[in-house]
């Protein structure tokens, strides 16, 4: 039985729990629901929460533990030759995995391995059956416990509403344990790095070349890590997408709140926003085959020297893209200043202009300041567009019209094929993640120290 088909099986075995709890007590009631503490809903919920999350712990627990224990059960088996060294061992578990799996037939291994690939076969088969008992055995206990518990004088609603409110606890837990995860994943393979590395030619650096050499003898054997051109790539291509696409954005979102006809609003914010739902290897193909060759045909009509993959074509085609985040955004924040002001505006005699100036658009501001943030984070993580219309090259220069890479895009590159955790290469991708995450949060505060400050003047 598979994974959604159990959970299938337990979602209609809450829904049966739910019926027979609101069955049990209407039937409690005697017709009359002011007999019971609770509505019958709240009984019914009672009784299915009590039917589903019994299974779903039992569920977490068990995958959380069936690997390890039975991956240990594995090793126990082993022979020490190939227990005795990491290397083998983790390649002969690989190797079990296939045989398991049904695609070793290609492998060439002893036979105590195929013997392990066949008994992680059985074992996986086993541990799946008891899983589906367990997880049955819980609900249906869950279920008897529940349903012999209600009576008119409990307090269903209140039981209820307990264990959503521990479950909403759950879910920020989760949330928050995921950011201090994804934070210290971050750190301490940067750290790793730093031991390598030192931390002021990685931030300070004017060369950046990883590509570290297997022999002694070969060019840039030791790799050189500045990452100050990745960091003014990045800032420069930022900076052209947000002078196209925050005043293109603003004015529009302008226009379409203040002085559009709502027939005209009603076909062009949906249009507007359509480029928001674009794939982005779309704007990179458009960059690349479109924008970067007007360019550069046209860049040497004037005399300039285009490259074929410049920072200005990137820069351009993300700053389309982001034209409807800071547009969609400023127009719903703008939407929402109060009636009252733009009245008082009038009445004193201001002009649409004006008022829009002087009222609608400071009042906005704190909403708008989120919406060019989101924008220069939407800019700062944007691959693609750079990859196949900025290039790879990473030259230190402001020039807009050369060649330029990015944080983002070197982070994907350092990671893609088959590298060691431990080289330096593959450990300054942990570095530059690092940077780009204290980036983002120093952007964060900064737009929140503006918008409480703006906050208590409208207040």
């Amino acid at each position: 039985m598979s994974l959604s088909f159990l959970l299938l099986a337990v979602a209609a075995l809450c829904a049966l729990s739910f019926y027979f709890g609101r069955q049990r007590a209407v039937a409690l009631s005697g017709g009359r629901y002011s007999n019971l503490h609770s509505l019958p809903a709240h009984y019914g919920t009672y009784v299915a929460l009590w039917c589903g999350l019994p299974a779903l712990l039992l569920l977490l627990v068990w995958h959380s533990l069936q690997g390890s224990i039975i991956q240990a059960m594995i090793i126990s088996e082993l022979p020490a030759e190939i227990t005795g060294d990491a290397g083998q061992l983790s390649l002969a578990l690989n190797s079990i995995s296939l045989i398991a799996a049904g695609n070793g037939q290609h492998l060439n291994v002893v036979p105590e391995v195929i013997d392990a690939g066949q008994r992680l076969a059985n074992l996986q088969t086993i541990a799946n059956a008891a899983m589906i008992v367990v997880m049955l055995s819980g609900s249906v206990l869950g279920v008897s416990l529940s349903y012999r518990k209600i009576s008119a004088e409990l307090r269903a609603r209140n039981n209820v509403e307990r264990i959503f409110r521990w479950m909403m606890i759950a879910c920020s837990a989760i949330a928050i344990l995921s950011t201090v995860g994804i934070v210290f994943s971050l750190l301490f393979e940067a750290l790793h790095f730093f031991s390598k590395i030192s931390p002021v030619e990685f931030l300070f650096g004017l060369e950046w070349s990883p590509q570290t050499a297997i022999r002694a003898d070969q060019v840039a054997s030791e790799g050189a890590f500045g990452a100050i051109p990745l960091f003014v790539g990045t800032l420069l291509i930022t900076i052209i997408a947000m002078c196209v696409a925050v005043p293109v954005g603003l004015f529009s979102a302008i226009y379409m709140g203040e002085y559009a006809s709502p027939k005209f609003r009603a076909v062009a914010k949906p249009a507007l926003e359509i480029l928001a739902g674009v794939p982005t290897v779309v704007y990179g193909f458009f960059a690349a085959l479109t924008v970067a060759p007007f360019l550069r045909n046209n860049g040497a009509v004037l005399g300039l020297d285009v490259s074929s993959e410049s920072a200005l074509a990137a820069g351009l085609v993300m700053g389309v893209m982001i034209i409807p985040f800071v547009s969609s955004l400023s127009d719903d924040v703008m939407s929402q200043v109060p009636k009252s002001l733009r009245d008082g505006s009038y009445g004193l005699g201001a002009t649409k202009s004006e008022t829009i100036r002087h009222v609608i658009f400071p009042a906005a501001l704190p909403g708008i300041v989120g919406a060019v943030l989101l924008a220069v984070s939407r800019a700062i993580g944007e691959t693609m567009i750079v990859v196949m219309a900025a290039g790879l090259a990473a030259n230190m220069t402001v020039n807009p019209l050369q060649a330029v890479t990015t944080v983002t895009v070197q982070i994907v590159t350092l990671l893609v094929g088959d590298q060691e955790f431990d080289s330096a290469k593959t450990l300054s991708a942990f570095a530059l993640g690092l940077v780009l995450f204290l980036v983002t949060l120093g952007l964060n505060v900064f737009a929140l120290k503006v918008v409480q400050k703006y906050r208590e003047k409208y207040d």
